[in-house]
């Protein structure tokens, strides 16, 4: 028995879906069979009861739940408190993950104050996507992120909302609208548009897609791509327009145009949600000042999202 094998079996019994088990945990839902059946070997007994509609417990694996989830989070606990040490013993070092629009904006402005307040700390910044930083805080390999905040989170994260990011237009610099002081949607009806791939950029996707939604259009959708550097790329080559956070703009391609992109009203429809996360049952003085810091002043640190 292994805790890899616990942690999907609590998975699947809290959620009694397989697929749904497997997403929370970002393996394949045979990868998680699998390690249900380990377990069950290992043990000796059947923990579920599967047909090809419901899973179910068995009397074996409903007295099993509570065991697991202790053993669980006595083994976080024990691990948290070797981590703490081993921080404390050690030269300062504090690991921050962010998004690229977020690593872009909100990173130099940030840690500039940062170091400041704390001139000893050592930043050590990766810039990822939410779905790469939130495992990365789960394992303890960083301390502290800013993602888009998922729409199911574990449980054993903390999230604090700490303001919007504005969508804008990004355009081939020689295209005919580079110029407008804003555009709205119903000007790019008929644009070739690329969007980010909805499995690794959920947010942004679904940003795009309700801004033509609202305007009671289609979006003519020209290509798909994971990464924003080639997104912008694609725009930069004259391969069609793209929606991207404002924040993007400052690492922008010398060959593309940004372009405000007017929103109807003053809805959350239109921006894309920026938070703060970090490991709940952890203690970090390092991070607290960052968050301190952060939430005093968020007027100055949202100026430009």
């Amino acid at each position: 028995m292994e805790l890899h094998q616990l942690q999907c079996f609590i998975n699947v019994a809290e959620t009694l879906h397989f697929g749904q088990a497997a997403r929370n945990l970002q393996m394949s839902p045979a990868a998680i069979g699998r390690q249900i059946k380990l377990l069950e070997e290992s043990l000796g007994t059947t923990l579920f009861v599967r047909t090809t509609r419901t899973v179910e417990l068995t009397e074996d694996g409903a007295s099993l739940v509570e065991s697991a989830r202790n053993l669980l989070e006595q083994v976080q606990e024990i691990t948290l408190y070797f981590r703490q040490r081993k921080r404390e013993k050690t030269v300062s070092r504090f690991r921050i993950g962010a998004i690229d629009s977020a690593s872009a904006g909100l990173m130099p402005i940030l840690l500039k104050d940062m170091k400041l307040s704390n001139p000893t700390t050592t930043i050590q910044l990766r810039e990822d996507k939410t779905i790469r930083l939130l495992p990365r805080l789960l394992s303890g390999a960083l301390d502290l992120a800013f993602v888009r905040p998922p729409e199911k989170y574990d449980k054993r994260l903390e999230f604090k909302f700490l303001f919007y990011e504005s969508p804008v237009l990004a355009l081939p610099i020689g295209h005919i609208l580079a110029k407008s002081p804003s555009i709205s949607v119903y000007q790019i009806t008929s644009e070739p548009l690329i969007v980010p791939d909805r499995r690794v950029r959920p947010h942004s996707y679904d940003l795009t897609m309700r801004l033509f939604q609202e305007a009671g259009v289609r979006p003519n959708i020209a290509g798909i791509a994971d990464e924003k550097k080639t997104i912008l790329g694609l725009v930069a080559a004259g391969l069609g327009i793209a929606i991207v956070p404002r924040w993007t703009a400052q690492v922008v391609d010398p060959c593309v145009s940004i372009v405000p992109l007017e929103v109807r009203g003053n809805s959350e429809i239109g921006q894309l949600p920026l938070a703060a996360a970090w490991l709940r049952s952890s203690r970090d003085p390092v991070r607290d000042t960052i968050l301190n810091m952060l939430i005093s002043n968020l007027g100055k640190y949202s100026c430009g999202a």
